[in-house]
């Protein structure tokens, strides 16, 4: 299984990082998770491309995790694909229908399928293997995710990657991803921003101290957080968090 980061910024763009996009691969299996702005032209850079993209799994609904959704739709259906699969919380049914409805002309253009999904149960999406969890942010329904990967015989709430949506640090999350490989996690800020809905290294070390983590990507990054990288994973260690830390950035692969 492989893991490419494909867009590690926030809702306010920076030049070198696009906006949320992780893209997991196992042999010819491809699942995109998020699709905000940017993404779309960071997955054409990789080897699977939007035409090795059937399905996309989405952990809430803000901008900056979804603005690239029919730009996805679109150039598959230019480039002669014929089907796209839409996964996400409660109201992505209602989401896509109101995208479609503002741009009626990709309606019927692909054969597309969207359903809804839930933390009462694990569910596969691409061959994937999926366990979700209710995370802490500023809107209703945002998940976190833990894959494993197409074949496995591992439990998915056991499996060797966990994505963490956008979300504040909490125990319950913590124990969610404990025994992950790696952890794709929220740090928008440094410790030095009042912030809710996000948090900040310490937060984070804090809420991970005593887990099984074997590494921690820090991951959503603003603005603010440019020059402090290296400040910030000092924090999350300090903070009690014991395993390997270090910063997503654009196109970073970690295999698994």
């Amino acid at each position: 299984m492989e893991l490419t980061v494909l867009g590690s910024g926030s809702a306010m763009s920076v030049p070198d990082r696009a906006q949320a996009g992780y893209l997991l691969t196992d042999d010819d299996r491809a699942v995109l998770v998020d699709c905000g702005s940017g993404v779309l032209q960071r997955l054409a850079g990789t080897g699977t491309g939007y035409e090795g993209v059937s399905s996309v799994l989405l952990t809430h609904h803000h901008l900056d995790h979804v603005a690239d959704v029919l730009p996805l739709l679109k150039a598959r259906w230019l480039a002669g694909e014929d089907h796209l699969e839409l996964v996400g919380p409660s109201g992505t049914k209602s989401l896509i229908d109101g995208l479609l409805g503002v741009h009626d002309y990709l309606d019927g253009r692909v054969d597309l399928a969207v359903r809804e999904v839930s933390p009462a149960e694990p569910f596969r999406v691409a061959g994937f293997d999926v366990a979700a969890r209710e995370v802490r942010h500023s809107m209703p329904a945002c998940h976190a995710y833990r894959f494993s990967g197409p074949g496995s015989d591992v439990d998915p709430a056991d499996g060797p990657v966990t994505l963490s949506g956008d979300t504040e640090a909490f125990a319950g999350l913590a124990s969610f991803a404990d025994g992950s490989d790696v952890l794709v996690h929220d740090c928008s800020f440094p410790d030095d921003v009042d912030v809710s809905n996000h948090p900040t290294p310490t937060s984070l070390g804090e809420s991970l101290a005593g887990t099984d983590v074997g590494t921690l990507l820090l991951t959503h990054l603003y603005p603010h957080t440019k020059g402090r990288e290296r400040e910030m994973v000092e924090a999350v260690t300090r903070a009690g968090f014991k395993g390997d830390v270090d910063v997503a950035r654009d196109g970073l692969v970690v295999e698994l």
